[in-house]
């Protein structure tokens, strides 16, 4: 990929840029998922379970805890609270009748939706200022920071 800049100290101030305009985004999208936990009477690692669920399930209560980075038993009191508060449902494997998978209620999961609404109208307005080729490149940005953040964690 070119660069518009073609001075050394241009590219570094621009990756600066970039890394700490990423980080303010990552803070404040966490005081977001906060906010609307709260609201919804979810903890932060409870709504990002179920965030892993509805997007990613049915899945089986290791494989979510490996998603989340947690430790089985910890997933067990994650389920049970998400279970109590209907928002999701542990229910048989219809692959093997010994096993359990964890699916997401999408009635309830709707409240969220609501809740995340005025983020994703925003967001929705923010790319609509930007033609596919912008696009494109800040998606390829987006896939590779999350795969760094992956590596990472």
């Amino acid at each position: 990929m070119g660069s518009i800049s073609s001075t050394d100290s241009d590219r570094r101030r621009l990756t600066a840029s970039i890394k700490q305009s990423l980080r303010a985004l990552s803070i404040q999208l966490s005081l977001l998922n906060h906010q609307v936990g709260a609201h919804a009477g979810l903890n932060d690692v409870d709504l990002d379970c179920l965030d892993l669920v509805a997007r990613h399930g049915p899945l089986s209560p290791s494989a979510l805890a490996q998603r989340a980075a947690l430790h089985p038993a910890t997933m067990t009191g994650i389920l049970d609270r998400l279970e109590r508060g209907g928002w999701v449902v542990r229910e048989r494997d219809p692959s093997d009748r010994r096993a359990v998978v964890v699916r997401a209620l999408r009635d309830r999961n709707a409240e969220l939706v609501r809740l995340y609404a005025g983020m994703n109208s925003s967001m929705n307005e923010i790319c609509a200022a930007y033609d596919c080729v912008e696009l494109e490149l800040l998606v390829g940005l987006s896939h590779r920071g999350l795969g760094a953040g992956r590596e990472a964690t």
